[in-house]
């Protein structure tokens, strides 16, 4: 005899619904998420499967895609960001309050039939029932109330990606003016679905025949595998076989990130000179949230990973109160203007008037972009009159303790092992990008941090390394830093390849790295543009694919990632590496305990996943798992993109981000090779203590490679977490 079980309540089932879904960023703050994060706790084979059978279906029911269009519509009008000139009333309510006394009047949803009027009036004030009564009205039986939870997710899985986004991962946007939780949007999803669809069960049997498709069809796991094959052994043969030069205090020495754009950048420079460059994450080790004295924009600037610590103020440089005030009135104005733009620019009948007032203004404006780029870029920084160069700026260090200074200098050093041997001058470089009419602006900036540069982090780091009180820490704990060794703080725009170095000295010394890094740029880009089939180019023509507001490919971003590599610069400063590679700098033998290593494999190893992930299923499926084609695509709310005008949001890279053409990749998918250098027993005790590194390397996300530092012989790490030679 079958024993009664107690249905689940809603709350629960929306949890493990939403188990199953990635979230994705809005658009200001794009991050590189693995659109199939929600299956990462099973084996990659069995999550292809379910991935496809979930998000890769094509051919939905007639009903469910009714179903979809209406629920897009309100959640296009409830999620609006200021781009819709009439914003839906109620908001502040939350979307289910908002909503239930708003569909009503729907049409679409009720069709005039008084009993769906009546029930619409009638709907309960809880979410949690209204989810409860739906399921009952539509017939499904209690052990498959989760899968047919589950199923009204996936069948609209970039807004219910963005719903994840705002209830688990708002961070400063958690007291958002228009509150949402996952019980509200399910609730939504299943009163719209028993409105239009009262056969909604029907949804069950479609997807067991998914599932079927999915389990016959040939898993991408099979060129996958092919393109590691070709890639892993020989890189590993390369590094092993680098020697480990004797230490010495070279001209400079920059700290880039571990991106893998700054690689063949750090490449670059050192051809020129005798100049030492690390590997760090781009955040540099301090987790905090700037706040913009004078516009009063406030931003995380560390990984979604952490939490900010801190909170620090950027000011202009050498501005007292009353010029502080003047900037706050000239950003306020321009702040009004704008709006005014947009409000004229979108209301129903005033664009005809905008035209007539401004067109021919625009007209000319447009054509200066297109035909003289480098003069319309003079004039808008002209005409703005707030845009600061980040060399104007510095960050107020108030907010963090002299003692937390001290640990984060101290973290800092020890994790890439620049501990001895200081060059005169030590540079924290930052990252960021610069591009014209590009929705994607904020992934090039970086896959980890929200779109956010690195400079406001370097100056902070900068500005720490350089205090009597730290340094004096320091030498207590056995780094002594020469008096004569000053930090500086810089920015790489990887568009462009100009490296900004915020320094006021003019002395030898930065006069010959502003040269250097100037050389460095024309060799990048030289080769950067070849990447990108421009012939005989330099860096000339890298400014003006930044600045080209028709441009849909302005650079390659972190397109062909392959592996991460976490050793000191002498295993990979003899090999090009192609840009294919996160490069974290680290010794081994300055971290006895594995502490550092274990930051290392868990946070920055962690995001290099997130990001090769996204770029690898954004090219297997560029419709299911990507952004789709720039040229057709339509923003919506300013948060998300859209194909079309009521389409599902798309949550990966555009096209054009990992293709050469429609039918061309330049993108090879394949999964990250974690390689570090450094003993296995140090490895396998880090990855029996950490859970995280069980299931990426356990369940193959992701490949863990050991070059062994006595001998130089090379190992895989086993699905079983064992080792075996690298043949």
């Amino acid at each position: 005899m079958k024993t009664a079980t107690k249905p689940p309540h809603p709350a629960e089932l929306t949890k493990e619904a939403f188990g199953k879904i990635a979230p994705f960023w809005p658009l200001k703050n794009l991050i590189a998420v693995n659109p199939l994060q929600g299956l990462e706790d099973r084996p990659i084979e069995e999550a292809l499967k379910a991935g496809a059978a979930s998000f890769q279906q094509a051919d939905l029911p007639e009903e469910m895609l009714a179903v979809n269009r209406e629920t897009i519509k309100w959640l296009q009008a409830f999620f609006d960001q200021g781009q819709a000139t009439i914003a839906m009333p109620l908001r502040s309510q939350g979307l289910y309050a908002a909503w239930k006394q708003l569909a009503v009047h729907d049409s679409k949803l009720h069709g005039h039939n008084k009993d769906k009027q009546a029930r619409l009036k009638a709907l309960p004030e809880s979410a949690e029932e209204a989810a409860a009564d739906c399921l009952n009205r539509l017939g499904i039986e209690d052990d498959e109330l989760a899968t047919f939870a589950t199923l009204m997710l996936t069948t609209l899985p970039g807004w219910a990606a963005y719903v994840k986004y705002r209830t688990e991962w708002a961070g400063l946007e958690a007291d958002h003016a228009h509150p949402v939780t996952q019980t509200d949007y399910l609730a939504m999803r299943l009163v719209i679905t028993s409105l239009l669809w009262p056969e909604a069960q029907g949804l069950l049997q479609w997807h067991a025949k998914a599932l079927k498709k999915a389990e016959k069809a040939e898993s991408p796991l099979v060129k996958m595998q092919a393109a590691e094959k070709g890639y892993r052994k020989p890189l590993l043969d390369k590094l092993a076989a680098q020697p480990i030069k004797p230490a010495h205090a070279p001209k400079a020495q920059m700290v880039f990130c571990i991106d893998v754009r700054s690689e063949p950048f750090r490449r670059a420079l050192e051809s020129t000179g005798d100049y030492q460059t690390l590997g760090f994450a781009g955040f540099f080790g301090v987790p905090v949230k700037i706040t913009d004295a004078v516009t009063g924009d406030t931003h995380a600037s560390c990984p979604v990973l952490l939490t900010p610590k801190h909170e620090v103020v950027e000011s202009p440089c050498c501005c007292g109160h009353e010029e502080l005030h003047a900037q706050r009135q000239g950003h306020e104005r321009l702040s009004g203007f704008k709006r005014l733009y947009q409000s004229v620019k979108y209301t129903f009948t005033t664009p005809f008037a905008l035209v007539e007032a401004m067109g021919m203004a625009s007209g000319v404006w447009m054509g200066l972009r297109s035909l003289a780029p480098q003069a319309a870029t003079k004039l808008r920084t002209a005409a703005s009159g707030m845009i600061r160069k980040p060399a104007e700026v510095e960050p107020s260090l108030d907010s963090i303790s002299t003692a937390e200074q001290c640990a984060y200098a101290e973290g800092a050093l020890r994790t890439m092992g620049l501990t001895r041997h200081f060059a005169p001058v030590v540079v924290f470089c930052g990252h960021g990008s610069t591009t014209q009419n590009n929705a994607y602006a904020t992934a090039l900036d970086c896959g980890a941090c929200g779109g956010r540069h690195g400079a406001s982090n370097a100056r902070i780091l900068a500005g720490i390394m350089n205090r009597a009180e730290v340094r004096s820490h320091l030498a207590k704990q056995g780094i002594e830093i020469p008096e004569g060794t000053r930090f500086y703080a810089a920015e790489h725009n990887t568009t462009t390849d100009e490296v900004t170095l915020f320094c006021d000295a003019n002395d030898a010394a930065i006069q010959k790295l502003r040269e250097d890094l100037e050389k460095a740029r024309q060799i990048n880009s030289a080769e950067r543009l070849k990447q990108m089939n421009v012939k005989n180019g330099n860096a000339h023509h890298a400014w003006l694919r930044a600045q080209d507001w028709a441009q849909v490919r302005p650079e390659w971003g972190l397109a062909r990632n392959a592996a991460f590599i976490v050793a000191p610069r002498d295993i990979t400063a003899g090999v090009n590496l192609e840009g294919r590679c996160f490069l974290h700098s680290y010794d081994y033998t300055q971290d006895s305990e594995g502490r550092a290593l274990t930051v290392i494999l868990t946070a920055p190893m962690v995001v290099a996943e997130w990001i090769n992930t996204q770029y690898l299923f954004s090219t297997l499926d560029n419709v299911a798992y990507g952004g789709g084609s720039k040229i057709t695509k339509n923003i919506t709310g300013k948060m998300g993109i859209m194909q079309g005008n009521a389409s599902d949001l798309m949550t990966g890279l555009p096209l054009q981000s990992v293709h050469l053409s429609d039918e061309e990749a330049y993108h090879e998918p394949q999964r990250l090779m974690a390689v570090v250098y450094a003993p296995r027993a140090m490895l396998d005790s880090i990855i029996q203590a950490q859970a995280v590194l069980q299931k990426l390397f356990g369940n193959g996300w992701v490949q863990l490679a050991c070059i062994e530092p006595d001998d130089r012989t090379t190992y895989y790490l086993n699905r079983d977490l064992t080792w075996k030679p690298a043949l």
